[in-house]
């Protein structure tokens, strides 16, 4: 009880702020109605009650599971099982991620069913499958993170160049989407597990970062490449009706549990699969443990449906009609404050921040204290917020404009920053974009595009979570660059000591 009551808590501490402002925007600059703020409450209940059990789910039985898997892994010794396994696992784990879900239901809304979730799911998924085992080789054989990414980015900018605006953005916004809530503690086990194959050395802290960071840019790797192959790049855009509808407060909830239910199951399902694999490799699961996986599992579909009966219930839809409202209004400077306000909350109360802000004051003994990491990337996220904004409201304005220089910078920095600093920094786009972003966030911008005349639908609704996870690195890397000066700062104090 004590483990769903942390839960619990952290869920709650993540949603009620985004509660709070929408009702202080109601009762002031931007009406909702008595029917939409009731089916927004209700559907913030569901969103808290089925992130609770969903990470719940995940703690007892998926993370669990991800570090058996790699486990089995490390005892068969055999490479082409490991990279094979890598694919499999990172394919279906991430078919799996709700914000991943969420984004490409949102894609094939916006397109009019042109650009279907499952083609999403399914492109996202490879791509990532492929890295998550390409990042296994890594670890193994030592070769150092930053060069890797190096490499990599180098490629994505030069798929980039011949990208349409609207794959440019929906890849670099999977990117962000599928490194969420499920994927990340199951590849952060198997990590573990894979780490203690290396043979030339024990497995160290900085194997312990870094390969989210590669299996993230697969999802933009194969996302561009099939846009290279799609003849056009045309696509009708639309966003669902924000207006209120006079079909009461529950019945939108009733009427999408069949969908989401069967979807839930399926993005589930396979990972009882790979229960049935490691319980016949391993073959040495208790009857408890087999159990308590089972259930964890269950756990985490009874969330994900409830979950998504509350997103799409109520809750994105208020996130759209507020976006649609205040860009209608004649002056910009109240959406470019909510923004900025709603993108410091978010990341502020956003659990899997609070951890990492944690592990980065343990890893450097106290030096970077948590607060000043804190601080730092919730300004940097709620500038995110207001570049998305402002990719609105200037249509001049491109989504290249910002992660060409943000990604440069970022990779630069990379020569003169610690090492550890690198994997730290490039996982920390995978923590901001957490589910409030991918699911509130995202409906929000995507109303604001709506509204804005000389906007794009498609082109500029998506992008936000490019940018939010793109600013992490480079809070982060700055700071690691402060951390690398004042130790050398200190180096020399104690050297000159030392003479003297």
């Amino acid at each position: 009880m004590s483990v769903i009551k942390t839960k619990l808590n952290e869920v709650i501490f993540s949603v009620l702020p985004i509660v709070i402002l929408v009702l202080i925007l109601s009762f002031t600059v931007v009406p909702l109605g008595t029917v939409l703020i009731f089916r927004f409450l209700i559907g913030s209940l569901l969103v808290t009650l089925g992130l609770t059990v969903f990470l719940f789910g995940v703690d007892l039985g998926i993370t669990p599971l991800g570090g058996l898997t790699g486990k089995y892994l490390t005892e068969t010794n055999k490479l082409w099982l490991v990279l094979l396994a890598g694919v499999i696992m990172g394919f279906f784990i991430s078919l799996a991620e709700p914000g991943l879900l969420v984004l490409a239901n949102q894609v094939e809304t916006v397109t009019s069913g042109q650009i279907t979730s499952i083609f999403v799911l399914i492109i996202v998924s490879i791509g990532l499958a492929v890295l998550l085992s390409f990042g296994f080789l890594r670890i193994l054989y030592n070769v150092p993170l930053y060069k890797v990414l190096l490499v990599l980015y180098m490629i994505i900018f030069v798929l980039a160049l011949f990208t349409s605006r609207a794959f440019l953005a929906i890849s670099f916004d999977a990117s962000g989407s599928t490194t969420g809530i499920l994927a990340v503690p199951f590849i952060l086990a198997l990590s573990v597990g894979i780490s203690r194959m290396k043979k030339d050395s024990k497995a160290s802290e900085k194997d312990s970062f870094g390969l989210i960071a590669i299996a993230s840019t697969g999802t933009i790797i194969s996302v561009m490449l099939v846009s290279l192959l799609i003849k056009t790049n045309e696509f009708s855009s639309i966003l669902v009706p924000v207006e209120v509808v006079s079909d009461g407060i529950l019945t939108p909830f009733f009427s999408i549990i069949p969908e989401y239910l069967f979807e839930s199951a399926m993005a589930i399902l396979p990972l009882m699969g790979i229960l049935c694999f490691v319980q016949k490799k391993l073959g040495s699961l208790t009857k408890r443990q087999r159990r308590r996986l089972i259930t964890g599992i269950f756990y985490s579909f009874l969330g994900l449906f409830i979950f998504f009966i509350g997103i799409n219930g109520g809750f994105m839809e208020v996130a759209s009609n507020i976006g649609n409202q205040l860009a209608s209004k004649p002056n910009p400077t109240l959406i470019i404050i909510f923004s900025f306000i709603l993108g410091v909350v978010t990341i502020v109360a956003e659990p899997a921040v609070n951890v990492l802000t944690h592990q980065i004051e343990d890893v450097t003994s106290g030096y970077v204290k948590r607060n000043i990491v804190l601080i730092t990337l919730a300004i940097g996220v709620g500038l995110a917020i207001v570049l998305s904004v402002i990719r609105i409201l200037v249509p001049q304005v491109q989504l290249w404009h910002y992660l060409l220089p943000g990604y440069l910078i970022s990779l630069g920095l990379m020569f003169f920053i610690p090492k550890l600093f690198v994997g730290i920094a490039f996982d920390a786009g995978g923590v901001a974009t957490g589910p409030i972003t991918a699911t509130f966030i995202l409906a929000f911008i995507q109303g604001a595009a709506d509204a804005f005349e000389g906007a794009d639908l498609l082109v500029d609704g998506f992008g936000m979570i490019a940018i939010v996870a793109m600013m992490p690195i480079i809070t982060l890397e700055i700071l690691g660059l402060f951390y690398r000066l004042n130790s050398l700062a200190l180096e020399r104090k104690v050297k000159d000591e030392q003479k003297s």
